[in-house]
Order: C-alpha cells, then sequence, then structure tokens
C-alpha cells in the first residue's frame, strides 16, 4: 500500500524538525518547507498530497494561500492549520474555505497524530465515497444498459431526452425487463444524480406499514413507534424517488401520494406539522393502470400526475436481438465475479435462446448465466449446457409457424399427423446431425421411443440407404 505523503510548512525550524521525525516514526514520507514558494516548488512533481500541515503566519504569506493553491492542485487533499493563539480567528476562516482542522500552537504531539490520523482517515472515506459515485454514473450511463433492438433505442433515446428535466416518470413493462435499471439511468444522468436515489417497491411491504415508510412517524404515533422515524420522501430529498409497483399501491395511500405530487409536502405518521420535499417521482407498474382505473382500482387522478412521461420497457422475446448481447454481458460479469472462464455461446445454444418465450425476462436470463457460470465453469456453452426447456426447438419447428393447407374435400387425418411427425423427427435429427440421444432431448422423448420411430418410419440421413443402430 503506497505510504501516504505529508507536507510540513512551517518557519520554526526546531518545531518543523519535531513534526518532521514524529511524522517519519509514524512511517509517512515527509517533505518540509519553511515558506509558500518553497513549499509551492515540492509540489510540482507528479505525486500527490494527502495531508498538509501549514502554519497560518509565513514569512512570504499566510497558510490560507498556500492551502487555496494546494487544493487547486490536489482537490482531496486535507490541511491542518497550525496557528497562535492570536489568528484563531483567520484559523476558523480557513475551515470555513476548507482547511480539515486547526490546532494552536503550542500544542501536544499526540494530540496532533491523532488529528492527523482523523484527517487522513477522513480522506480515504472520501475518496471512497467518491469512487463509489463514479461506478454508479457509470453502472448506469446509457450505454450500459445493454440492447441493439429498436425496442430498446427507443427507450434510451426518451430516457436522454427526459434524464434533465424534474417531470414525472412512469416506467411500465413486465417483471424482470429492468425498469428499475430504467429509474436509475434517468436519475444518474440527471442534475440530481450527487442527491440519494431511494427505492420503495410498493408491493413488498405490507399495507400497514407502508404509510410509515413513505412518510416517516413520531414517536408514539402507534405501539411499537418509540422513535421518531425519517420515511423514505424525506430521505430522498433533493434526489429521485422511485416507487416500484406501485400499482399494488391501496386505495388509502393513493390520496396521500397524490398529495405529495401535488403540494410536494407531507405529515409524518402521528406528526401535524407539514414537511416539504424536493423529490423526482419515478415510478413503475407491470400492470395496465389504464385498466386498473376502468375497475376502479386505482385513481384517475393519481394516473394522469404519474403518467407525465411515459416508457415501456419491452418484453425480452420482443428484442430478441439483444438476447446474444445480454448473454455475453452476463458471461463477462460473472466470469469475474464467480471466477469462471466461460468463452463464448454457440450457434445452435444461441438458436435456442434466441426463440425461448422468456416469461421472467432479463432476470431470468441473468439467472440462467449465472446457474451455467457455475455448473459449467469455463469454455463456449452448447446446447447441453442449457437446461431442458430452454433447448426449444428452432422457430422454424414451431406448430405455430407450420402451414396447414385443407383441401375442399378434406384430407386423412392419420396420413398428414405421420407426415408432420416424420417433419419433426427429420428436423430435429438434422438439427443434431443425426445425433439420436440430442434429437431424443430436443424432441423431449425416451431414446428407445425416437428410435423405434425413425425404423418404422424407415428414416435415414442423405445418402445413406440405411440407418444402422
Amino acid at each position: 500500500m503506497r505510504t501516504s505523503r505529508i507536507l510540513i510548512v512551517d518557519d520554526e525550524s526546531s518545531l518543523r524538525t519535531a513534526l518532521f521525525r514524529a511524522m517519519d516514526r509514524k512511517g509517512f514520507n515527509v517533505i518540509t518547507a519553511n515558506k509558500i514558494e518553497e513549499a509551492k516548488l515540492l509540489c510540482q512533481g507528479d505525486q500527490s498530497i494527502e495531508l498538509a500541515l501549514v502554519d497560518m503566519n509565513l514569512p512570504d504569506g499566510d497558510g490560507i494561500e498556500l492551502m487555496e493553491h494546494l487544493k487547486a492542485m490536489y482537490p482531496t487533499t486535507e490541511v491542518i492549520i497550525l496557528t497562535g493563539h492570536g489568528t484563531i480567528e483567520s484559523a476558523v476562516r480557513a475551515t470555513q474555505k476548507g482547511a480539515f482542522h486547526f490546532i494552536t500552537k503550542p500544542f501536544n504531539m499526540d494530540e496532533l497524530l491523532s488529528l492527523v490520523d482523523k484527517a487522513l482517515a477522513h480522506k480515504k472515506l472520501s475518496q471512497e465515497n467518491l469512487q463509489l459515485r463514479s461506478e454508479l454514473h457509470r453502472k448506469f450511463k446509457f450505454e450500459n444498459i445493454i440492447g441493439q433492438s429498436e425496442g430498446i433505442k427507443s427507450v434510451l433515446s426518451l430516457v436522454e431526452r427526459i434524464a434533465d428535466s424534474d417531470s414525472t416518470v412512469l416506467v411500465s413493462g413486465e417483471s424482470g425487463t429492468g425498469k428499475e435499471l430504467v429509474a436509475r439511468a434517468i436519475h444518474y444522468n440527471s442534475p440530481r444524480a450527487d442527491q440519494p436515489f431511494v427505492a420503495v417497491n410498493c408491493g413488498a411491504i405490507p399495507s400497514e406499514l407502508l404509510e410509515s415508510e413513505f412518510f416517516g412517524h413520531v414517536k408514539g404515533a402507534f405501539t411499537g413507534a418509540i422513535a421518531n422515524r425519517i420515511g423514505r420522501f424525506e430521505l430522498a430529498d433533493g434526489g429521485t424517488i422511485f416507487l416500484d409497483e406501485i400499482g399494488d399501491l391501496e386505495p388509502a395511500l393513493q390520496v396521500k401520494i397524490l398529495r405529495v405530487l401535488q403540494e410536494r409536502s407531507f405529515e409524518p405518521v402521528g406528526g401535524t406539522k407539514s414537511i416539504q420535499v424536493n423529490v423526482r417521482v419515478v415510478a413503475a407498474t407491470n400492470k395496465d393502470l389504464e385498466e386498473q382505473v376502468l375497475q376502479g382500482k386505482f385513481r384517475e387522478d393519481l394516473y394522469y400526475r404519474l403518467n407525465v412521461i411515459p416508457i415501456h420497457v419491452p418484453a425480452l422475446r420482443e428484442r430478441k436481438a439483444d438476447i446474444p448481447l445480454l448473454f455475453a454481458h452476463f458471461i463477462e460479469q460473472f466470469n469475474k465475479t464467480k471466477g469462471r472462464k466461460l468463452t463464448s455461446v454457440t450457434n445452435d445454444a444461441t438458436e435456442c435462446l434466441v426463440n425461448y418465450q422468456w416469461p421472467g425476462n432479463i432476470r431470468e436470463l441473468e439467472n440462467l448465466v449465472e446457474r451455467i457460470a457455475i455448473l459449467k465453469g469455463q469454455g463456449p456453452v452448447d446446447v447441453n449446457d442449457l437446461p431442458v426447456k430452454y433447448r426449444a426447438m428452432t422457430s422454424a419447428m414451431n406448430l405455430h409457424e407450420v402451414s396447414f393447407d385443407l383441401p375442399e374435400d378434406g384430407m386423412d387425418f392419420n396420413t398428414a399427423v405421420d407426415q408432420f411427425e416424420n417433419r419433426l423427427i427429420l428436423r430435429a435429427l438434422e438439427k443434431t446431425g443425426w445425433n439420436r440421444n440430442q434429437a431424443a432431448m430436443l424432441l423431449r422423448l425416451n431414446r428407445t421411443t425416437l428410435v423405434e420411430k425413425i425404423k418404422k418410419k424407415g428414416l435415414r440421413p442423405p445418402g445413406e440407404a440405411e440407418l444402422h443402430n
């Protein structure tokens, strides 16, 4: 781990030496200067300064000037001001301008060393927070929503256009399509990106607790309310609140949410004082809210308040072109997190994946890749690595795509069924290179049953006189 680099700037040589020795014994990389210009010269290299101990009164200026120069060069540098009793007012001014703390001379060395440790810990925490925010921004940038289909391109285009507004958004789509990912993309690409993103699943929290979850409560509001509690709307102040599965909201709470949207204020449960909030509301639902309104299950006025900007996220079966991209993305993800070495997906496996209907959408696809990553571990993913239900016949083999012509004078039913069965078996055999085990798996037949049918029907590969056992 890299040693922290500390700059000491003081014109008293004895104090400067004592500080150098104390910091050196702690294992820090220490540099010293006796005036501002010397300190500036020492800071011209590539190495950053983690912490600076700066005397307020220096021969060629005051410590605040040097602090501002250091922070311009290294914004995360922490500064501790060393000051005499007569300049405490100036030291306070320095802390208001960004100094971590100040300490008056003469000081106890142990006290200063404790302050140094706190300053470096604060710097580390600040850097971790910056890194976390940076990772969140990267994670939810537009290009990290995987897809090239027209449906997902349309969603991304709309998100990009509305991100910098404060308008309420209603995201619709089936469960598992990535509605929360869209909500986060809106937030982290908006002017509110550095403020909280607070998610509430309206369908996962019991209705009797949901009001307190939304708005908080005051001590004694109900049995078990032993202290005041801040609600999600207040926690999201300045940022975005994501109301997932808003269609599951009870009618009484629909009224309260409507009021927050209209007035931007609410009262905690058991409280009488209104709390004003500045939040952007993004709601999501897997239900048809217009139908819910017609059935009297959802308030019409709330629906129109929420549906200012509607975004519909298409189901995965409606964006088949994205399935290989998503599969590859999750392979890369689980290779990293699970320490696996999956390399690719074969054409046959891709065909199965593309023709599967994906009732669980992207969430189901992610779970499938995780399962394969754990069980297979490395190499290309082939048809046999897929669970049975994913080994569906290709779209050309699906019944609903087979053309049935019924002549005016009718047809022999048994002959037609037999011919169709022949076609299915032949296609399965052709697809598997006439491997009867794999063909039986595709058709979900016992191998012996398939072999008997092949014999009975006299089916054989092109160019062969007969199919041997």
